[in-house]
């Protein structure tokens, strides 16, 4: 899960090699957190947080297949 929050971080930023994906796994439980540059946290969460939920559902129905539960934080 976390090469693909990366992966997708670093298509909506402008700078890609300020993004950091850390992965606690718990179990089933999987906990991504997605750092960017101050200045490309509006480009990651998008008006009214759009392109963060689709983000989140995007992690969510990837994780259905290996039966994880995921929660993306942005910080």
């Amino acid at each position: 899960m976390k090469e693909l929050v990366e992966v997708i971080a670093k298509a909506l930023v402008d700078h890609p090699d300020e993004v950091v994906v850390t992965e606690t796994v718990n179990g089933k439980n999987v906990e991504v957190n997605l750092h960017v540059a101050q200045s490309d946290m509006g480009k990651v969460i998008g008006k009214q947080g759009r392109i963060a939920k689709a983000i989140r559902l995007v992690i969510k129905a990837a994780s259905v297949k290996d039966d994880l539960q995921v929660d993306v934080n942005i910080e």
